[in-house]
């Protein structure tokens, strides 16, 4: 099952650029991740309905934490309708698509990446996988349905899509976590298997429902489905009726064995199954879209399938297994036949189409075919699942909830005569011939029939292959029931009241077919009523109005009153903290040497000068005077390595500081003085003084052993290596540092994003591009040396040469030592990063003596690719060993004795460490670029760009403008 995932997310990976080499074609290669998984699942039929199959990767033990997959009965049966109707669809886009359409390849690769992680749904059996899982699946069809971006519907379906199920998801992720740590487990099997009891699991049990009932389209969450419908026909076919609508459904099945007896469960279950059908019906009978038609008739299924999958009883539980297995195969053959009527005629309204059945009557049997399912007609499988659910509630009539038993059978009969009503309008108004309208005219249906044909013959067969299909689907019943023994599953059970009862709802929906002109005339004057969408538009505006003004009374563009906000939260949370909390034992020692002292002085006088600076950059200064401080201390506490690491990245800071500080005015408070100078004294005094509580208390409140004393030997035994701090980065908690490698890529393109307005491409000058007096390439155009600076007469205004010789000098020197830095940080003061920063130093010289063009020559590699190439270095360097059995992460030590070097010892973490390097290179170059050259190419802009009063001043007396 794990490479059957793996196999889609490379898959998936790979189709987008296969499109200029298969164009449409590319959709039967995306068609073999779900084929694969098919397979897969039909070899493990054996064993899948006998037990189950098992999957256990470790993921954090510490935390028992796995990568669980488990292939049982009913997972098998989601399985294979997510993985068949998966490969029929996407065979069905090969036709369905233009070859011109846009972003064909990303649709592609995102469909397929949607059913890899709907089928890992199905078989995890771990709790948090199922929820990466799932919140996978709302990603990727937020995509789906939002393919076409220049619609404003399709932007507008896709967001409400991914807003109400991705609140469902995070209420249920809370449930999730609340279940599995009163259960004492993640494992999902577990929980079903011995269900925890209490008030907290009641109220996590309706969470997790909750993001059932949003993925599932169930009322009063409905409302995003029909929305939905802007997306692709494939995108509808697929998504909304055989896999993602599935995925609240199939949890809700593999809960109710556990908790179907809780209380609310089935009272909860019944009404929203009921009024989902309600509702749905209702307003499928008022649709002339007939993609709109099949929408709302999907909410209404969904009722049903919640109604039954969710209520527990055996008989029950039968008929919602195979509920799911019908709806998937004639909901689906259903959208794809309207995908194919809107291609071959332009239009999908009722109102317009008028006798297509006789120009097409091949699709109008597929389309019947399907409805004979949907609406319950014998032999299709659709009736075999509807008579179950109606037996199973009619033999609960007797039990304890015969109250709510009535509720269901009542609610489900009057919905199934409303699905018999809509499906005779679906194919009266996709094929019927209308009076007063012309017959349409449609095109050929190039390859669009064969995928509905095959689902529609599907429906069929599973109904009169009952007896053999029934061997499958008894298993998974009863995975989803009360009790492990179900009834058998049958075509015919003879004259019971449940065929009574089809008959019933069969002449109710050809009766109200029959006068659905007054009906909809009565739905016409009962259209007033609000809807769940317009009550959703409602909350999202009000929203909005609170979060504009919420912005407009906080956001208000001064860093003084964000400073006192931030600081504000901070006093307030660390003294209720600190008096809840206590008492505590302080333990204050005045020095551990008297060479910290006059260091200490100097760092406070210099943070108390920063208060009476007149200009910006002597402010910078003396807040540089306080980083280069702490370094001074950590060399005199031995730590050598964090001395350099913070020297560098003090020095970079400055750096960084006096490049913004350029596009702001030199002198502070000239233009806006403050009026609350002794307010803002007291209230920073305050701050500090809680800060330096805090730190005493957290430094005195220690009771257990530290761990560094053992840092060392485990350094030297596990990372061998002598340097703490370089160990600890690159190979005890390696995770943490690719993390924070992927947050510095994404501060840096961030602050890049702000800078660059028009493009993000690399565009500074080099060297070789400038007048040969001012540049520095070995040989002019001519063939003549270049000399090894400028001449002082083609030195720019502002330029020094001294400055200029003495960068050069030690440009190189710096770069050296930096990749000395790099490969000594494992056994001396260095690493990856230091290393990093001291190359960054180098480079932001270069900048600073000679500007854009010096940078372009001293580096002349885009940012951005630095950066990448750093995080694939590290990221590579992680997974490696693992394809050799070891943990990810892992390291080699290799030592040998070379000829010259002579003995030479070698880490693999030293690759890792590398990765840093480049990605801090990428990150400085990145500031250096946009902070910098960026900043210096729009000053200049704006310098030689004259206003619109320039341009009127400049023009001659009586000239045209």
């Amino acid at each position: 099952m794990v490479t059957v995932l793996v196999a889609f997310a490379v898959v998936a990976l790979i189709v987008p650029a296969l499109i200029p080499v298969l164009g449409r074609r590319v959709f039967y290669a995306a068609a073999l991740a779900p084929a694969a998984a098919a397979v897969l699942t039909i070899a493990q039929t054996g064993t899948a309905l006998h037990g189950g199959v098992t999957e256990r990767f470790g993921w954090v033990p510490q935390l028992d934490l796995a990568i669980a997959l488990r292939m049982d009965a009913l997972s098998w049966v989601l399985g294979l309708v997510v993985s068949v109707v998966g490969a029929l669809v996407l065979v069905y886009c090969a036709s369905y698509f233009d070859h011109d359409e846009p972003g064909l390849g990303r649709f592609a690769g995102v469909l397929t990446a949607f059913a890899g992680s709907m089928y890992g749904l199905v078989v995890a059996d771990d709790v948090i996988v199922l929820f990466v899982l799932w919140e996978a699946t709302t990603v990727f069809s937020y995509l789906l349905i939002g393919h076409d971006a220049a619609k404003r519907a399709s932007r507008a379906a896709a967001m409400q899509a991914l807003v109400v199920t991705t609140a469902g998801g995070l209420a249920m992720l809370a449930g999730l976590v609340v279940l599995s740590v009163t259960a004492g487990t993640t494992s999902l099997s577990g929980i079903v298997a011995d269900p925890p009891s209490g008030t907290i699991v009641s109220v996590a049990v309706v969470l997790v429902l909750l993001g059932a009932l949003t993925k599932s389209a169930i009322v009063p969450f409905h409302f995003w489905l029909p929305a939905a419908m802007a997306a692709p026909t494939p995108v509808s076919a697929y998504l909304h009726a055989a896999a993602m609508v599935k995925a609240g459904i199939y949890l809700v099945a593999r809960l109710a064995p556990a908790f179907a007896l809780l209380e609310g469960w089935r009272e909860t279950i019944t009404v929203l199954g009921v009024v989902g059908m309600l509702i749905g019906g209702y307003r499928a009978l008022r649709q002339t879209d007939i993609k709109l038609l099949l929408a709302y008739g999907t909410v209404a299924q969904l009722g049903f399938l919640v109604l039954a999958a969710g209520w527990g009883a055996p008989e029950v539980a039968l008929g919602g297994v195979a509920l799911l297995v019908a709806h998937a195969a004639f909901k689906s053959t259903l959208f794809l036949v309207v995908g194919a009527i809107d291609h071959v005629t332009g239009t999908r309204d009722l109102a317009r189409l008028s006798g297509l059945g006789r120009r097409m009557p091949w699709l109008a049997a597929v389309a019947a075919l399907a409805l004979l399912s949907m609406a319950g007609i014998p032999p299709t499988i659709g009736f075999v699942a509807k008579e179950a659910v109606l037996t199973g509630f009619i033999d609960a009539l007797h039990g304890p909830d015969a109250g709510w038993a009535w509720s269901a059978l009542v609610g489900v009969t009057v919905g199934s005569v409303l699905t018999v009503a809509y499906s005779l309008r679906f194919l009266w108004g996709a094929f019927a011939r209308k009076p007063g309208v012309a017959d349409t005219e449609p095109h050929g249906l190039h390859g669009l029939g064969t995928v509905p044909s095959v689902l529609a013959l599907t429906g069929l067969a599973l109904g009169i292959g009952t007896p053999l299909v029934a061997h499958g689907l008894e298993p998974a019943a009863s995975a989803a029931a009360l009790a492990e023994t179900v009834p058998h599953l049958a075509l015919w059970h003879g004259l019971e009241p449940a065929l009574g009862l089809s008959a019933v709802t069969l002449a109710g929906g050809l009766a109200l077919f029959a006068v659905r002109r007054p009906v909809e005339a009565l739905q016409h004057r009962l259209a007033g009523f609000p809807s769940a969408s317009s009550i959703y538009r409602h909350v999202m505006r009000g929203l909005d109005r609170i979060a504009t003004g919420l912005t407009a009374g906080v956001q208000r563009g001064s860093l003084p009153y964000y400073l006192t906000v931030i600081l504000s939260v901070f006093v307030a949370g660390a003294i209720v903290n600190l008096i809840i909390g206590g008492p505590w034992a302080f333990h204050v020692r005045l020095a551990d040497s008297w060479g910290q002292i006059p260091v200490v002085i100097v760092m406070s006088v210099a943070a108390i000068a920063v208060l009476t600076a007149k200009t910006r950059f002597a402010a910078a200064v003396l807040v540089g005077v306080t980083g280069y401080g702490m370094s001074v201390l950590f060399v005199l506490h031995g730590a050598v390595d964090l001395a350099l690491t913070q020297l560098v990245v003090e020095t970079v800071t400055l750096i960084a500081f006096v490049l913004v500080l350029r596009r702001l005015p030199p002198r502070i408070a000239t233009a806006n003085p403050s009026r609350f100078r002794v307010v803002r004294a007291l209230f920073a005094g305050l701050a500090g003084l809680t800060l330096a509580v805090v730190v005493v208390v957290a430094a005195s409140a220690r009771t257990a052993e530290p761990l560094w004393p053992d840092l060392p030997a485990l350094t030297s035994s596990f990372g061998h290596g002598l340097n703490v701090v370089n160990v600890a980065l690159v190979d005890l908690r390696g995770w943490d540092t690719l993390g924070e490698l992927t947050v510095v890529v994404a501060a840096a393109t961030g602050v890049a994003s702000l800078i660059f307005v028009h493009s993000r491409e690399d565009t500074l000058p080099r060297l070789r591009d400038l007048p040969s007096t001012v540049t520095s390439d070995k040989h002019r155009p001519d063939g003549e040396p270049r000399a090894w600076l400028p001449t002082s007469a083609a030195i720019p205004t502002g330029r020094s040469a001294l400055l200029d010789v003495v960068v050069r000098l030690l440009f190189h020197g710096l770069v050296v030592l930096s990749v000395y830095l790099l490969f000594a940080g494992h056994n001396a003061a260095g690493g990856g990063f230091a290393g990093g920063l001291v190359a960054g130093i180098a480079l932001a010289a270069r900048y600073l003596a000679g500007g854009p063009a010096e940078l372009g020559a001293a580096a002349p590699v885009r940012a951005g690719r630095l950066l990448g190439l750093g995080v694939a270095t590290a990221a590579i360097t992680a997974l490696v060993p693992m394809f050799f059995g070891k943990d990810a992460l892992y390291s080699e030590f290799f030592e040998a004795t070379v000829p010259v070097l002579g003995h030479v010892e070698f880490v693999t973490a030293t690759f890792f460490d590398i990765g840093v390097y480049l990605v801090v290179v990428g990150l400085v170059l990145d500031v250096l670029r946009s902070l910098g050259a960026e900043v210096d190419r729009q000053r200049l802009e704006d310098a030689t760009t004259p206003s619109r009063d320039t341009f009127e001043s400049a023009t001659p007396e009586g000239s045209a403008t």
